[in-house]
């Protein structure tokens, strides 16, 4: 399978490596878009490695996701035969901002 990134995901790993590296920690913020992408390289062989995310269940499209250096949630969708990465969520927002 192939995975593909939407431009909202796209856009979410600038806002993560802008904001690490105005904060003074700008190897944060590659090694966090790197271990990104290495996690999103393992779902072209597992593509239902993730848990089903709760919080975007009331859309019945089968988001997934996998934890990526425990603060994000690298939120996707599989849809055979590309695996949508949708989002890359911090996870020490408050989840009521992914719900649809």
């Amino acid at each position: 399978m192939k995975v593909q990134f939407t431009a909202s995901a796209l856009r979410r790993l600038q806002q993560i490596r802008d904001y690490y590296r105005k904060n003074g920690n700008p190897t944060k913020g590659g090694k966090i878009t790197k271990q990104v992408f290495k996690q999103s390289n393992l779902l072209k062989d597992n593509p239902y490695m993730g848990q089903e995310e709760e919080y975007l269940k009331p859309l019945k499209q089968g988001h997934r996701y996998l934890l990526v250096d425990k603060m994000y949630k690298l939120i996707y969708l599989v849809a055979k035969p590309i695996i949508y990465i949708t989002d890359v969520f911090d996870t020490r927002q408050d989840h009521d901002k992914m719900k649809p």
